[in-house]
């Protein structure tokens, strides 16, 4: 008898970290905050730095709960600057209430969701650790509704105070051999402000391969 996964793994690029949304959410927010955090942004004056950890942080909590009242299992999201810049970018990790009948095999409900994709993105069937998943591409723009099967991700609070144009990417994958059970990864970014630029890609094809390293653990 198949047993199905205690979990999953990612590799993460560097200076990204990984906030757990149903246990350890108090432990891993201390360490973003006194263990990874040893640099700020260029213009916030020394002693402004705790001020800005803190206010750090509490964006953080908000953007977590949020993410946990969606089904959240974690958040991942950049605390160290990439070339003297702070990345503005999450991506979530979530369980997916289908409410689809366990019977049916992944391949027809990934056919379902793909053909309800809307005008304003794209979906394309791709294999996520070795099995049929369906990424899902569009932009959102604030104001406006946006059903989705799964919860978003929510951009970079620590660097994004208000609510901005965003590029979006979900991948749809079914649990291995757990019939019925689906997770979603979410990903957002406002990238430089162009969601069609050159920079917004490669934020893009960053996700795209983290989640090319995605595999099921059984410990």
């Amino acid at each position: 008898m198949t047993v199905p996964p205690r979990g999953y793994e990612l590799v993460l690029p560097p200076g990204w970290v990984r906030i757990p949304l149903r246990d350890g959410t108090k432990e891993a927010l201390e360490s973003v905050l006194f263990s990874h955090m040893g640099q700020v942004p260029e213009g916030i004056p020394r002693d402004e730095a705790m001020r800005f950890r803190l206010d750090v942080r509490r964006q953080i909590e908000k953007q977590a709960r949020a993410a946990r009242r969606n089904g959240g299992l974690d958040l991942y999201l950049p605390v160290l600057p990439r070339g003297g810049i702070f990345l503005m970018a999450s991506f979530i990790v979530a369980e997916m209430p289908l409410g689809q009948d366990r019977a049916a095999p992944p391949e027809a409900v990934l056919a379902q969701l793909a053909g309800e994709d809307g005008t304003d993105g794209s979906a394309a069937r791709v294999e996520v650790a070795g099995a049929p998943a369906l990424r899902r591409s569009y932009q959102s723009v604030p104001g406006t509704e946006e059903p989705r099967s799964a919860p978003e991700a929510v951009p970079q609070a620590a660097v994004q105070q208000a609510a901005v144009p965003a590029r979006r990417i979900e991948y749809v994958i079914p649990v291995a051999d757990d019939p019925g059970r689906w997770i979603s990864i979410n990903f957002s970014t406002p990238g430089d402000g162009d969601l069609d630029s050159e920079f917004t890609g490669v934020l893009v094809e960053l996700f795209d391969a983290v989640v090319g390293t995605f595999k099921w653990s059984h410990e």
